[in-house]
């Protein structure tokens, strides 16, 4: 009688003493790691009380200067609204253009060298660069959402051009059809529920993002938490970031609910 097989989960790697020779290094490299990012132990452990004591001036939230609240909660609202709907406008040429399907090489190479080099920095890092140059307030800000925003929708609209039916694009373009009307009546209707949902993503994501921002001077909510935690008032701080956390779970609301009006 032939002896029933076990069941064995499949592995990444199949090899033992491969797989236990990858986990070896793997372990010796973040022991090395630790060992050389020179950690000062001591400073971590005190640290800890420190966050305590922190937690401890947190508690209760102080809401009594709720107009200011109001005003950089506004302002990031503001922000997240003009850099959603200015990114959404610059993302369509510039996604059509980076589809190497419907777009000439040349132009092909331009855009996606314009997205790459858009999408290669954190939001922080765009925003630094603009709040150097136009100063501190919203504008920064709304200047580094609307570059993430149109590199963001670009590729991802670019991605979906690339991968259509080209089926029905040819049947129009055999009617003689020009580019304009090739693009009404065969491309968008294609990708345009794929790229409303992708852009209110991106409204959801502007939200968050002009919180982070703003510790960098580009206004906001941000930059009013980052001036209540350099003067230690910590109730308020803890305040601005219940506000924070009520403004994202507005925000994830309404976007599901957009999602799903578009189903």
């Amino acid at each position: 009688m032939s002896e029933i097989p076990t069941w064995e989960p499949s592995r990444l790697i199949r090899r033992p003493i491969l797989r236990y020779g990858v986990f070896s290094l793997v372990v010796l490299y973040v022991a090395t790691t630790l060992f050389t990012m020179e950690i000062d132990w001591p400073r971590v452990l005190t640290g800890f009380s420190r966050a305590g004591d922190i937690l401890a001036r947190m508690f209760p939230p102080s809401f009594s200067r709720w107009e200011l609240l109001a005003k950089g909660v506004l302002e990031s609202v503001q922000m997240a609204l003009a850099a959603s709907f200015f990114g959404m406008l610059l993302a369509i040429p510039l996604g059509l253009c980076a589809a190497v399907n419907i777009a000439p090489k040349p132009v092909y190479l331009v855009a996606r060298a314009i997205l790459a080099l858009s999408r290669t920095f954190h939001e922080v890092i765009i925003a630094i660069f603009f709040v150097k140059i136009f100063g501190f307030g919203p504008l920064a800000g709304v200047l580094t959402l609307i570059v993430a925003s149109m590199s963001f929708i670009g590729k991802m609209l670019a991605e979906d051009v690339e991968n259509m039916n080209m089926g029905q694009v040819e049947a129009v373009r055999a009617t003689g059809a020009s580019f304009p009307r090739l693009l009404i009546y065969a491309i968008t209707p294609q990708m345009l529920p794929r790229y409303l949902g992708v852009s209110i993503y991106r409204l959801d994501a502007n939200i968050r993002h002009s919180t982070v921002v703003g510790i960098v001077g580009a206004g906001g909510i941000g930059q009013t938490l980052a001036a209540s935690f350099s003067r230690y008032d910590y109730d308020f701080s803890l305040a601005i970031l219940l506000t924070i956390i009520s403004l994202v779970f507005l925000g994830e609301f309404f976007s599901n609910w957009v999602r799903g009006q578009l189903r």
